[in-house]
């Protein structure tokens, strides 16, 4: 091979190089930020604690996408008699990972001290279940 073509060849190959480098790399020079979803949940089981004022645990049962995502945040909030529990999920960005559904369960305590008798919905990424509180949940003090 004459010196010529060697020189080519080292030449190609070093720009292969570089371009496989550059795709790889994030314009920042940084670590590119993880993305974000929700957690497929499959189904919720709720359990009520013999107790008073009673305490109510949401099971949360469902799968994350691969094995890189996780759980990051469970978050709750209240809005008549309906419960919406959102559980959102990060990845690593580039990250290679098994693609093969990951099980989780969750036990989420929902905030239920203080709720007056009634019928009450919850909802976790869109999965529902309901429960019924036959008297006020409120702890009665005696002067």
């Amino acid at each position: 091979m004459s010196r010529l073509k060697r020189y080519g060849l080292l030449a190609a190959t070093m720009a292969l190089l570089v371009a496989i480098t550059a795709a790889c790399a994030t314009g920042s020079g940084g670590e590119e930020p993880p993305t974000s979803g929700t957690a497929q949940v499959d189904s919720i089981d709720l359990l009520i604690l013999e107790s008073f004022p009673v305490q109510i645990t949401a099971m949360v049962r469902g799968n994350l996408p691969d094995g890189c995502t996780t759980i990051d945040q469970i978050a709750q909030e209240r809005q008549g008699n309906t419960f919406e529990v959102t559980i959102t999920t990060k990845r690593p960005a580039g990250k290679m990972c098994t693609q093969a559904l990951v099980p989780f369960e969750e036990a989420i305590a929902l905030e239920v001290n203080g709720l007056p008798a009634g019928t009450y919905t919850v909802s976790v990424n869109g999965t529902t279940g309901a429960f019924t509180l036959d008297v006020d949940n409120v702890l009665q003090t005696t002067p």
